[in-house]
């Protein structure tokens, strides 16, 4: 098996601040814990901003450009930002930091989807920003905007302008014949990075025989064009990655997808999950990934062609 690249979502738009005081907001918060999630062994830090006075997932270039800097210069880890942002975003919004600081990778979402984040609101007493309840319970409402033509913008201004590549997050099997689509259309070239998404209510269900079914149709639609990686939201985190390591693919880990490390009992830092999933993975008998090797695997310009 090919090395395993592991990839750290470290904050998110998906939780609000009240969901864990673990949760990194702040650009120095944000910075130490990337820092920490590279040194425990992620390959590739996926990157998204909140404003510092409440929490509020945030696209502005400000926001990002603090803690960008220090993890570049302090780090040799793959920066992949967040082309997603949140699904109260306009496109604009979301590319607005992108498009400003030509990172290595970006995320690109391959399809619009419901996002249901309302089942959470139920679970939280204490909120401690006004915005946080009503983002939550909004969300039974909520139709995550990507369509066709966003995609091809995404793909125009992030790959063939800024030579970016893609974390192509596929929350369903639909998902992926979009994806064949723009590669059909000359718009993606191999190799592919495909990040399978589990868990997610509106999304295809973390079940271990949906992962062996999207691997299936991947293999029929790329043959060995392609990678893959698995995230899992919450509980459903652990297991569904290491069976994918198991399979041979890649995983991600991070705050993002999933604010706990065991049963009952929040994580920490985000290099908490990098350091188990690690330990699960060279159990496995594969052999964790540098961001040299994330690179070269990859494809990737080098982040000294980067504007951050």
């Amino acid at each position: 098996m090919s090395k395993i690249i592991i990839t750290c979502a470290i904050t998110g738009s998906i939780h609000t601040p009240s969901m864990s005081p673990h949760l990194p907001i702040t650009a120095d918060e944000i910075t130490a814990q990337s820092l920490g999630a590279a040194e425990a062994g992620a390959a590739i830090l996926h990157l998204h901003a909140r404003d510092p006075n409440d929490g509020r997932p945030s696209a502005r270039p400000k926001h990002f450009r603090p803690f960008l800097a220090r993890i570049k210069q302090n780090s040799d880890a793959v920066i992949n930002l967040t082309t997603g942002g949140s699904a109260t975003m306009t496109l604009d919004d979301r590319l607005a930091a992108p498009l400003e600081v030509e990172p290595e990778m970006c995320s690109l979402n391959m399809g619009s989807m419901n996002f249901a984040l309302y089942p959470a609101a139920a679970r939280i007493t204490d909120w401690k920003y006004d915005w946080e309840k009503p983002f939550l319970e909004g969300s039974d409402d909520l139709v995550f905007k990507n369509t066709p033509r966003d995609m091809a913008r995404i793909l125009t201004q992030m790959g063939q302008e800024r030579g970016a590549r893609f974390e192509f997050e596929c929350y369903d099997v639909s998902h992926l014949y979009m994806l064949r689509h723009f590669v059909d259309r000359g718009m993606v070239k191999a190799p592919l990075f495909i990040q399978f998404v589990f868990g997610v209510l509106g999304g295809i269900g973390a079940d271990p025989e949906n992962l062996t079914h999207l691997k299936g149709i991947a293999d029929k639609l790329f043959g060995d064009s392609y990678m893959f990686s698995v995230l899992a939201a919450g509980r459903h985190q652990m297991p569904m990655i290491t069976m994918a390591a198991a399979m041979g693919g890649h995983v991600r880990v991070g705050l993002e997808d999933s604010l706990m490390i065991a049963r009952g009992q929040l994580a920490r830092t985000n290099a908490e999950q990098v350091a188990k999933i690690r330990r699960i993975v060279e159990d496995l008998g594969r052999e964790v990934a540098t961001p040299a090797d994330a690179r070269q695997m990859l494809g990737l310009k080098g982040s000294d062609k980067t504007a951050i």
